[in-house]
């Protein structure tokens, strides 16, 4: 008995040892696995691994197990997505695995469950193939990973044998990077420069008169301001005045009949003397007269905000607009008196008045000229000769960027200054100031140009369903440039 027992025990030693020594005989079977197909593809929120195996040249040992596992790694190898491995038996370790399936007692051999791609049983010496297909959901680190391959080998008494990884694809799922392009907008031609200049002219008269008195009260310096400005462009040989428009205004006290006719013969009276005084010819003048002036009036209360019953004054203005007598009425009633007392003496007179618009043609500069001009008397150029003078000098020079600045100030509403201040932050990389300066001009909806510099905008800002639908709406107007920039942005898109 004790001799017996002695055996089992060697025979156990024996068996112990060789299993450590063949586990330390570390073995791999890739160098007889053939690989073909790989392809890596993202299909919708998808990514879809497939390939296939060629068994043909594969001898394996009868009791092994091969797990071959597919493993996307991330670019800088800190994130990986392992797919389900496929299994190859040898033919005694696949009939381990069927009795196992059998009989629940006994213990599945390594990898054999639910997790295998599939389990298949080598025939050696025999042609077999293996198509492989797996997916999983797509993650934005997987753009410019690799495909490796890994390898475990099981032996007979389910123990690791060998281990092994093998590169089967490099950047797989490359990343895309847009190509976007921008446009330019040709300055908008003036062939005849038209300018104007707005004025106000507030003479005293005396009650319900409309003669024109110099000497009463300020009269003689308002109207020596009239005359300096008109004189000032009369005397202007850059310029030559076409038109003079001339609109009278009354305050409220009276009634709408008397006040619509005392304004127009205070604007008459206005337009005779600048005629007069100034040598105006009478044909130049345009002469309109609104009577009284309640939007004025509005306005001007924002002026007083200590007016007693401030809000009153302006409920009676909006509730009576198609009654205007009633409605002055009605602010002669307000008590206490004062109200309506200080309305006459301090509100009224800034209604009484004249509007004087000059309207004069500008010759055109030449660059020299120009030069000189965009500093002395910018607002007498063209947005044309702006562009010329800015051309000739370096386009990062702070002389350039003065005259952009000015174009930007005296032509706020042109498309080719807006484009052309948000291509400058664009290529310097402010793109943040961009999309300010588009979204803040009141002509980029209308502008198929604008609406495409913008979607450069938001896709530099990182916006980029911003900038989808930007260059959608550019492109449902007929720009062939945004039309591209939708397709580069919908990629982009696509890998988010």
């Amino acid at each position: 008995m004790k001799h017996a027992y002695n055996y089992i025990l060697l025979s156990a030693l024996l068996i112990c040892n060789s299993a450590h020594l063949f586990a330390e005989k570390r073995v791999s079977y890739l160098d007889q696995i053939g690989i073909r197909n790989e392809e890596v593809v993202k299909e919708g929120k998808e990514i879809r691994v497939s390939l296939q195996f060629d068994l043909g040249q594969l001898k394996i040992k009868t009791q092994h197990t091969i797990a071959l596992t597919p493993v996307l790694v991330s670019r800088d190898g800190s994130r990986e997505r392992v797919f389900p491995p496929v299994v190859i038996d040898g033919r005694t370790r696949n009939m381990v695995y069927l009795r196992a399936r059998q009989f629940e007692s006994v213990d599945l051999p390594p990898y054999h469950d639910e997790s295998a791609r599939e389990i298949i049983r080598r025939r050696n010496g025999q042609e077999q193939t293996c198509d492989y297909q797996a997916t999983a959901p797509y993650e934005r680190w997987m753009l410019n990973g690799r495909i490796e391959l890994r390898e475990e080998i099981h032996g007979c008494v389910n123990c690791a044998q060998g281990d092994s990884d093998q590169l089967l694809l490099g950047s797989v799922l490359p990343e895309f990077f847009p190509d976007y392009r921008l446009d330019t907008i040709a300055p908008k031609p003036e062939p005849v420069k038209v300018r104007e200049e707005t004025r106000t002219a507030r003479l005293q008269f005396r009650r319900d008169s409309y003669k024109i008195l110099p000497d009463f009260k300020n009269n003689r310096a308002e109207l020596d301001t009239v005359a300096n400005s008109i004189l000032l462009v009369q005397n202007n040989p850059d310029v030559e005045i076409t038109r003079i428009f001339i609109t009278g205004y009354a305050s409220p006290e009276g009634t709408v009949t008397h006040n619509l006719k005392l304004s127009e013969n205070r604007a008459r009276a206005f337009a005779d003397h600048i005629c007069r005084e100034n040598g105006i010819d009478p044909g130049m003048l345009d002469v309109a007269w609104k009577g009284e002036d309640w939007k004025g009036l509005r306005l001007a209360l924002d002026q007083f905000p200590e007016l007693p019953k401030r809000d009153e004054v302006y409920r009676i203005i909006d509730e009576y607009p198609d009654d205007r007598d009633l409605c002055e009425k009605k602010l002669r009633e307000l008590t206490p008196p004062a109200i309506y007392q200080q309305l006459l003496d301090e509100v009224y007179p800034l209604l009484r008045r004249n509007e004087y618009r000059i309207v004069y043609n500008v010759r055109n500069f030449d660059l020299t000229e120009a030069r000189r001009m965009v500093n002395e008397r910018p607002d007498l150029l063209s947005l044309t000769e702006m562009y010329k003078v800015a051309g000739s000098y370096e386009k990062d020079s702070e002389e350039y960027e003065q005259v952009m600045r000015t174009a930007a100030r005296y032509f706020p509403d042109s498309p080719a200054v807006v484009n052309d201040r948000a291509l400058d932050a664009i290529a310097v990389g402010d793109y943040a100031r961009a999309v300010a300066l588009l979204e803040e001009s009141a002509v980029t909806p209308g502008e198929p140009t604008l609406l495409n510099t913008l979607g450069v905008a938001y896709a530099g800002i990182g916006k980029p369903y911003k900038a989808e639908a930007s260059f959608l709406q550019a492109a449902e107007a007929g720009s062939e440039v945004a039309r591209h920039n939708l397709a580069q942005i919908q990629q982009v898109i696509d890998q988010l």
